[in-house]
Parts: structure tokens; sequence; C-alpha cells
């Protein structure tokens, strides 16, 4: 009997050897496609649970099994599913086997569109987890989790939704190529993923637009703007129409550090601020950075606007544009070396100065820029990237006055990852902005620059699924041209003048740490370490008692003090060193999944500026470096908020409070001549700011009217006491308000799809009106009328407020190849509102009486645009 079970044994062993199999697993093979495919070459059945969810695709891998036998099928099977298979007479039976192994293994990615373009902030949700993630400016995504078997979750805004079973047993590399949402129309897609309250992350005091809202919002000549369209948030506000620059929460128009592609911009608008320099073709995302600024920024007190370019398509060639009344666009994207070599390239220009021609009028007023981006994949982990951007406005009045303005920049980077959890990115820069300006009756030129040389080496360290940490060092090299005057004919009255140019060094170390403490509650903390040198050549004057301006208590004025010699810096010779530290830490705290509380508080350190007495930026105003006479402005701010979110992410609340001071703000003097003086320090003073307010933004987030309601409440000043007792500083030493406060700011925007080719959408704005300084009397000085004016800043213009709308025609909605285009009738200021820009006071020459007039920028302004794709 022994032998006679002896021999059936080892015949069964031996018909587990004999029994081979040839499959191939991809990672679309069910386990009941794979169930039947071995089923069909061997003697022995699965068997299995009614739980077993057969219809499962479980592989992450491609698996080729070529003549294998059962045994061996069974050790694949075992280590590369979270499931026990063994066999038991004629069956092979199957069983879960959850946790089976009890470590934690890295998930992780690259999210891209049909033409293998990044997408950034996709949001990655694990279900069975409660966790998630979202893409960085390069697509990728990375979490840590222990194994299992999880349902991951990938939406984005304008793109079909991806759901993926992952079974977690080994580090794995998914990458997601998502399809357009051919449902709906891209320019008015609405998901709750991306607009809804990220309760949990602890960011806060950030506004963000996507491209498609963007679009959304009408604005003057009918091109879409983004830097416009942000001011339609929480924090926000300008000069008013036709105006340079823009401020936040309070601050100056060059408090704001403004980056493209990693390199800064110094100069935000064409045509005076009609339009702005950046390209909706051209721009991918970008981002408005108002308070609990992370570390691996610093350089400006009020705001980062981190503005990242289109990157280029890997697989086909494709092309938007659009035209307009007074300019026209293009954009190109498309593979050099297809999957390895990408390009992206926009131009843009104005020909409103054609239609001056056509009108016999001698003016002329004109811009154009280019973007392009350049990606090269070297391998799975290294690429390098060149982005450049080069932008310039002619304005020419009779030949008489001609002035060219503009900035250049050029970004090259390589960006490697290490590992799952370990990348880089370096990059070189070079950024500048110039300005030229001929006046021919008087045969001279003026120019004046600013140029910055730079370098970031940027690390993100995942340590854990709770603990990343961001680190890098960054150093900028500036080099200032305030001014040449330079005589164009040998009659010119004028002579050479070389206005002190200026050289300094910014560099800073930074380490960012995000932290998850708990499911409730998250930390992000830093430390960032500025240094900052200035350099020679250049002779430094001195003063009595180191005082450049002094104080006349006679007329009650402040005068420019008399040099008493001066003191000669060779090239390269350091003339001023400042440095600072700059904590930073931001926290939320989960009540629920819907709701959590905020907060925040940031030190940033400023070391260049623009001193203008102008209410918005000029193409003229002029950067200067912090030194002998000027200290680097140091911000303190503190943000407390409650962010919730309604019905299933239908709606969302952000509410913040604020407060922020800034240490060293100067302020010109009354009278200051601020216009090619080579002694700045001589008409300025030391003082500082201060800006606190309630911000307000609900949100409707999906449906088919979507929108936002925003308003801010809040207060802009600035203090500059006298250095004696005897001395009244600016304002009496008194608390006065800033040239940018605006105590009311109400927006308003609705976007309502009728049907998938008509759409609408408004946008209401109300501000308070400008602070100004008018005259409250005049004297007479023979038969001089001189006007006395009020206190600083004492007056306002009036409210400033205009509706826009328009409406979006797009014949074939459908259509999601080829030719694509679409119509946008929009009018701005429909009730022609005639919003002040200036007021100014003259003398009647027929009556002698004096008036106050109105300059006016906009009445109502109607436009159309055609817009396309191919």
């Amino acid at each position: 009997m022994k032998n006679i079970f002896f021999i059936l044994f080892t015949l069964a062993t031996l018909s587990l050897w004999s029994q081979n199999i040839t499959t191939t697993i991809t990672q679309s093979t069910t386990l009941k496609e794979l169930f039947s495919d071995i089923e069909a070459q061997i003697d022995y059945k699965f068997a299995y649970t009614d739980d077993l969810d057969i219809q499962g695709k479980f592989f992450n891998q491609v698996v080729r099994l070529n003549d294998v036998e059962l045994t061996e099928l069974i050790n694949q099977l075992n280590n590369i599913l979270p499931m026990q298979f063994s066999v038991i007479g004629d069956n092979i039976t199957v069983h879960q086997a959850r946790g089976k192994s009890q470590g934690y293994f890295v998930y992780s990615g690259r999210i891209t569109d049909e033409f293998e373009e990044p997408l950034i902030g996709v949001s990655i949700h694990i279900k069975e987890a409660n966790t998630g993630t979202t893409t960085d400016e390069n697509g990728s995504f990375s979490l840590r989790l222990p194994s299992d078997t999880y349902t991951v979750n990938v939406t984005y805004i304008g793109y079909r939704k991806v759901e993926r079973t992952l079974m977690l047993t080994q580090n794995i590399n998914h990458h997601f190529q998502l399809e357009m949402d051919t449902q709906t129309l891209e320019e008015v897609v609405v998901t709750d993923q991306n607009r809804a309250v990220n309760i949990k992350k602890p960011q806060m005091s950030v506004n963000h637009l996507s491209m498609e809202q963007i679009k959304q919002i009408p604005v003057a000549m009918g091109e879409s703007d983004p830097l416009k369209a942000l001011m339609t948030l929480p924090g926000v506000t300008n000069a008013g129409e036709g105006s340079s620059g823009f401020n936040v929460r309070g601050g100056a128009a060059d408090q704001n550090l403004i980056l493209l592609d990693g390199a800064p911009i110094y100069s935000d608008s064409h045509l005076f601020g009609f339009f702005s320099v950046f390209n909706a073709d051209a721009v991918n995302s970008l981002d408005l950075y108002k308070g609990g600024i992370p570390s691996k920024f610093g350089g400006r007190v009020s705001s980062v606007l981190d503005v990242q370019q289109q990157q280029g398509n890997y697989q086909d060639m494709e092309g938007t544009g659009g035209i307009g009344l007074i300019s026209s666009r293009l954009s190109l994207k498309g593979p050099i070396l297809k999957d390895k070599l990408s390009y992206m390239v926009a131009g843009r220009a104005s020909y409103a100065h054609l239609f001056l021609k056509l009108a016999d009028n001698d003016n002329s007023a004109m811009f154009y820029d280019i973007n392009a981006r350049l990606n090269y994949r070297i391998d799975q982990n290294n690429s390098i990237h060149f982005s450049g951007y080069s932008g310039s406005d002619m304005f020419d009045l009779s030949d008489n006055f001609t002035s060219t303005y503009g900035n250049m920049m050029g970004n090259l980077g390589w960006k490697h990852t290490f590992s799952n959890s370990l990348r880089s990115d370096l990059s070189v820069f070079y950024s500048d902005y110039r300005f030229e300006l001929a006046i021919n009756t008087e045969n001279f030129q003026w120019e004046s620059a600013i140029k910055s040389y730079g370098l970031k080496y940027d690390w993100v360290h995942r340590l854990s699924e709770r603990f990343q940490l961001n680190y890098g060092i960054n150093s900028t090299y500036y080099d200032f041209n305030p001014g040449t005057l330079e005589p164009q004919t040998e009659d010119s009255q004028f002579n050479y003048r070389q206005l002190d140019k200026k050289y300094a060094l910014e560099s800073a170390a930074y380490l960012d740490v995000e932290h998850k403490l708990s499911e409730k509650l998250n930390l992000r903390y830093g430390l960032r370490y500025s240094l900052y040198y200035r350099f020679g050549e250049q002779e430094i004057n001195t003063y009595a008692q180191n005082n450049p301006v002094v104080y006349n208590p006679i007329y009650n004025i402040y005068e420019k003090g008399e040099p008493t010699g001066s003191i000669s810096y060779g090239s390269g010779e350091r003339l001023a060193d400042f440095n600072n530290f700059e904590p930073r830490i931001s926290l939320s705290y989960a009540l629920n999944d819907e709701q959590s509380i905020k907060a925040s508080y940031n030190r940033m350190a400023q070391y260049i500026h623009i001193v203008s007495n102008s209410q918005s930026p000029t193409p003229m105003d002029i950067w200067t470096p912090s030194g002998p006479f000027i200290k680097p402005q140091i911000l303190d701010q503190y943000a407390l908020g409650y962010f919730r979110n309604f019905n299933n992410k239908l709606y969302s609340l952000e509410s913040e409070v604020f407060y922020k001071r800034v240490k060293n703000r100067i302020d010109y003097v009354d009278g200051a001549d601020l216009l090619a003086n080579n002694n700045i320090e001589q008409v300025i003073l030391n003082g500082k700011a201060r800006a606190y307010g309630l911000e307000l933004l609900f949100r409707k987030n999906k449906g088919d009217f979507t929108g936002w309601a925003a308003y801010t409440l809040s207060r802009a000043e600035q203090k500059t006491v006298g250095r004696s007792e005897e001395e009244p500083g600016i304002a009496n030493g008194n608390w006065y308000v800033s040239p940018f406060d605006k105590l009311h700011n109400l927006n308003i925007v609705g976007n309502y799809r009728l049907t998938d080719k008509w759409t609408f959408s408004g946008n209401f704005s109300l501000q308070s009106g400008q602070p100004v300084t008018y005259p409250n009397g005049y004297y007479e000085f023979g038969d001089i009328h001189i006007p006395n004016f009020s206190m600083r800043n004492e007056n306002r213009l009036p409210i400033y407020h205009h509706l826009d709308l328009a409406a979006t025609y797009t014949p074939k909605p459908n259509k999601t190849s080829g030719w694509r285009g679409y119509w946008v009738f929009s009018i701005y200021n429909i009730y022609s509102r005639k919003n002040a820009a200036s007021i100014r006071f003259t003398t009647n020459e027929d009556t002698g009486i004096n008036e106050a007039r109105r300059l006016s920028i906009f009445g109502i302004v109607p436009s159309i645009s055609y817009n396309f794709k191919f």
C-alpha cells in the first residue's frame, strides 16, 4: 500500500512539472482573462470565492512567461499579486492576502496630456487610504504607502477621469496620459477637484486661476490677460484702467517678484498697462503667493507671481491663436525628435499703429513679444530645457519723441531624478529690462537698464509619506544702469552724461519642510538665509552727520544735503553688505473633511527698490539697490484663515485676515526730483509701512453656472517720522495712507453655459478711489498762482467701477481634431462709466477760474476676436 501511495504522489508531482504554460500579462490583463488563458493550457481549474474581483486589472508591469512549469507560475503570481495561490488537487486556489507584505513602497509617476505635455496640479486620490497629492510643474507625483491594493483616481479640469487598481507590492512608477473630455467645451469646463479648497494643505494666501478660467473673463480690447484676471481675486488691485503693475495687500508694484519659468521679469505690461506681458496661449499655469510664502522664494516683501510656460508637444504638432481688433497671436508646439525633443514658440503683436497711419496720424504705438521653450529628454531620469522671452514696446509722437522699452529673459535648466524620493533642478538665467528715449527735437537719447544673471539649484527629498524636504541655493548678480544721456548731433545743447552704474550680488540658501503630523494637522515650515553685497566701481558722497537730506526750519521743507566729500570704491570692492534670516511657517488644522483653519507667518527681505512718485509704474522707473543710504526692506506678515467646502465641493469659501509690517520703507520728500538724479539719497527718507485687512472668496465650482465673488476690506499706510523733534517727517510724522490703499475691493465673476455652442460670462468690479494729494488752496506770487497742497494722500479719486460682458460661440463644439475655432464677443464697461485715471487742477484761460479736469481712459469698449486651434 505504501508503494502505491508513493507512486501516486510521484505521478502527481511530475504532473506539476510536466504541464508548461506560455502567457503574456500586461497592465490591461484582468484576472479572468489570465485564468482562462492558463486553464486552456493545463488540466487545473482556478477556485476562488465571490469576493475576488476577477474583472480587476491588478498588474503593474508586463510579465512574459515562456514555457514555464506550473510551480514557477504559482511562485510568480504570489510575488507580484496581493493574493495567495496554491495547488490543491486539481484546483489552483486563490485567497485574498491583504497585508502579506508589511513594508512601505513608493507610488510615483508622471501625468501628461495626449501630446506628452506635463499637466500641473492634477489630483491623484488614493481611495482606501483617503490620501492623495497633486502633480508638480513637471507633471510628477510621489506617494509613500503601505503595501496593499488601492483604487487610484486621477482627475483634472477638462480631461477624462481615470480610475486604476493599484497593487503595491514594490516601488511602482506609472505614466498616465489623460484624454480631453470631448463632452464639454474646454474653455468652460469646471470640476470641483481643482477649484474647491484643499482643506488639509497648509499653503494659504494663494491666488490661482486656470487658463480656462482666465479666457472666460471679459477684458478691454478683447485680449485674454492672465495678470488682469488675477485682479478679480481677493487682495489684488492696480491703479485703474490703462495702468501698469499690480498691488498685493497694499504693497507697491516693485514689491512683487515676478518669475517666468523661474527667471525674474522686471516690467509686467505693454502699452503703458493696456496689456500684460503674459500671452495666455503661452502660459501653462500661474500662482500668486500673497502670504505664507515658501522658503524657496525671496527678494520681495509683498508677493511672488510664479508663471510657468507651456512645455511643448513630444508627439504631434498643434497650434493655437487668435485675431483681435488691435492685436493677434499664434503659438505652435510639436516634436523635433519624437519622444525626445519638443518645442513651443508663441508670438503676439499689435497693429493699431497701422490704422493710425491710414488715418494720416503720425503717432504710433505698438508692441510685440515672443515666448519659446525647448525640452530634451536625455533618459528617464534626466532632461534639459531652455525657455526664453523677448518683448518690446515702441511709442512714437510724430517722429519728435520716440520711446522703446521691454524685457528679455533666457533660462537653461537640467532636471535630474535620483530616485522616486529624490530629484533636483539646476538652472542658470539671464534677464534684463531696458528703456530708451529719444527727443529728436533736442537731439539727445536717454537709456537706462537693469540686467541680472542668476543660478538656482533646488532639491526635493521625500523622506516618507509624512515628511518632505525642499532645499537649495540661489544667487543673482545685478548690473544697474540708472541712465546714460548721449547727444545725437554735434550741435545738441546736451553733453554726454553717465549716471553712476551700480552692482550687487544677492544670494540665499533655504530649507523648507512639509510635515504631516496627523490626519488633521499639517505643517510647512522653513528658513531662508539671504546675503547681499553692494560692489563698486562707484564714488559715494559723504555728508555732515551722514544726513544726505537736511531740514530747513525757516521754510519748513527738506532740502538736498551738500556733500562734504566722497569715498571712491574700485571695481568689485564691497561698499555695503546685509544679511537676514527669514523664517516661514504655515499650518492647517482640519476640523473635518469639509473645513479647516489655517495660519501662517513669514519674514522676507527686499534688497532692490523702485523710487517713484507716480501712482503706478512707468517705463521710466529706475531700479536702485540697497547701499550705504538705502537699507533693505524687512517684512513680517501674519495671516489666519477659515476654509470650507459645501455640498460635496459644489461651493467653497475662503476667508483670511492678515497683518503685515515693513521696516525701511522709503518715501520721497515733497518736491523731490527723481528723474536722472545721480544722488537719489538726497530726496528720500526712511520710514515704515503696515497693511491689514479681511479677504473673502466664495466660489460655485461646478454646474452650468460657475463663478466667484471676492471682497477685500483693507488699509495700507506708511509712516515717516522726523529724525529729530523739530523735523516734521512726512505728513507731520503721522500714519498716512499709501498710494496703493483701497479700502473696498469687490469683484463678481460669473460664467453660464447655455448650450455646447454658447457660453456667457460677466465681471463686475468696484474699488475705492486711488489716494491722491490735491491742492487745498493757492497763494499769489506776483501774477503767478502757486498751489498749496494738502497732506500726503489725504484725498481720493472718485470710486471706480465697471461691468463687462462676453459671449463665446463655438460652431463645432464636438470637433476634437483638425481646425477648431470659436468667436468671442465682449463689451467692456457696458454702461460707459468714466472712471478717473487722474484729476488735474488748472486755471480756465477764458474765465480765470480754477477748475478740476478729469482724465478718463475708457468709456464703453466693444470688441470681437476669433480664436482657433489645429
